[in-house]
């Protein structure tokens, strides 16, 4: 018998240890995204996807840009992009196909069930572990089986930890109430989130998106790095939870849904941290970061023309978001046609400047840009955006930065991408303050045409 309770011991010791090694693990994955920031994120921007950060009723996605060339001109290189979405991760991979998404520091998925770090989506495990406690999915299917209410989401909705139906709005309430108490009698500690008039979520009661983030927050705090601000951002019932986490701000789009403006009417009314902003999604959020004085505001897509508009700021991200903005104006002839802007480009063109084209083959940079000159009003009319995402940058020595992202091309129904690297100098006279010294670019997905990839 004593050595058959050391036996328990030594496992339960060995399982303990083990739990703690994990947790480690997940530490370092954390800590993977926070290295690439000196300190403290100066802003970390929590944000629900659809009709939040993604209108769908905007078909040229200009809010959705307009938060990019913000985000990756001011704040990639210092804070933190979280997307909160209900979506699973097939369905979320499904809409950074479909629109012109940045790339997250972290995604929260699955109505705060499932969470997953960088560009590689390394999946937290000891979240969903934590998750276990008090739930059974077999006992739920058995009893929501029992609600004819209920319709069943599509298979990739439901997961592990989230169990998901649509349902008719007057049933919502009652299916709710009888549904919580026989899951209950089951011995079950669950959580029912109903949504955007139609989505009802069961899911474990320590889920949910303002779980999931309070949990990264702690993460943060054990390193000693917790963001200096946070945003949360939500339009429907599943982001009310992000608006209680305390300390944070949060601001609910103007066309955030009924149960959401229900919600912080009953809750937080007269808490000054939270806003009903009056612009639709992604412009909301722009207007949120103005109104708590969060940091600039300014999106460079609302800078008509960069020449009479100056913006006091030296950074090799905001020179590379400000020329391919530049690069999709002269195409869509969104500016005059003037010899003045090649002139302009020219002069911060490196004379024995090369760039790499995707397909390996090189060319003069001045060349280039006589064959931009060629180019213009091509895409004239047409559905045709480019952004950049992930921006780096780094100062290899004391005039000269490395700038690395992605570039990315929407032409039509074709989308393309490629790895674009650049050095730039600061070694100079010129009034915007760099040189572009090199350009190389590699193919990323699709191939596109080589006839008129220009930069």
């Amino acid at each position: 018998m004593f050595a058959a309770f050391s036996l328990f011991l030594i496992v339960n010791f060995l399982f303990i240890q083990l739990l703690i090694i994990v947790m480690c693990l997940q530490s370092l994955k954390v800590r993977a995204i926070m290295d690439r920031l000196t300190g403290s994120a100066r802003l970390m921007v929590v944000s629900d996807l659809d009709f939040t950060l993604v209108d769908h009723h905007d078909v040229q996605n200009l809010s959705l840009l307009r938060f990019n060339a913000l985000w990756e001109a001011y704040y990639r290189q210092n804070s933190l992009l979280v997307f909160s979405t209900g979506r699973s991760p097939a369905i979320y991979k499904q809409l950074r196909n479909e629109k012109p998404l940045l790339t997250p520091d972290i995604a929260i998925m699955s109505v705060g069930t499932e969470i997953a770090y960088g560009d590689s989506m390394v999946r937290d495990d000891v979240w969903e572990q934590y998750l276990n406690h008090k739930w059974d999915r077999d006992i739920v299917l058995e009893e929501t089986v029992k609600f004819p209410q209920l319709t069943p989401q599509q298979e990739t909705e439901q997961r592990p930890h989230k169990v998901s139906f649509f349902v008719e709005k007057f049933n919502a309430v009652e299916v709710m109430k009888s549904l919580s108490e026989r899951l209950e009698k089951c011995g079950l500690d669950v959580k029912i989130i109903y949504s955007s008039g139609t989505a009802l979520d069961i899911l474990p009661k320590g889920a949910g998106k303002g779980q999931a983030l309070a949990y990264l927050l702690k993460k943060f705090k054990i390193d000693g790095r917790v963001p200096l601000n946070t945003l949360v951002c939500g339009d429907s019932g599943n982001d009310a939870e992000l608006f209680s986490i305390p300390e944070v701000y949060g601001v609910m789009v103007s066309n955030a849904q009924e149960e959401l403006l229900q919600w912080h009417a009953e809750n937080a009314k007269n808490n000054p941290h939270i806003i009903h902003a009056t612009e639709r999604c992604a412009a909301g959020i722009i207007q949120a970061i103005g109104n708590f004085g969060l940091g600039p505001n300014v999106s460079l897509r609302d800078i008509r023309d960069f020449q009479k508009c100056k913006v006091e700021i030296f950074s090799a991200a905001h020179e590379v978001v400000k020329f391919y903005l530049l690069y999709e104006r002269w195409r869509r002839a969104d500016i005059e046609k003037s010899e003045h802007y090649m002139q302009s480009l020219r002069s911060v063109f490196y004379p024995l400047g090369i760039f790499v084209h995707p397909s390996g083959t090189e060319q003069p940079l001045h060349e280039c840009v006589d064959v931009m000159a060629s180019l213009y009003g091509d895409k004239q009319g047409k559905q045709y955006r480019v952004w950049v995402d992930r921006v780096a940058s780094a100062q290899i020595c004391s005039d000269t930065w490395l700038v690395k992202f992605d570039k990315w091309e929407l032409s039509g129904e074709e989308r393309r991408c490629c790895l674009t690297t650049v050095l730039l100098s600061s070694k100079t006279t010129l009034p915007d303050g760099f040189t572009w010294m090199h350009v190389h670019q590699t193919w990323l997905c699709g191939s596109g045409s080589e006839t008129t990839w220009v930069f």
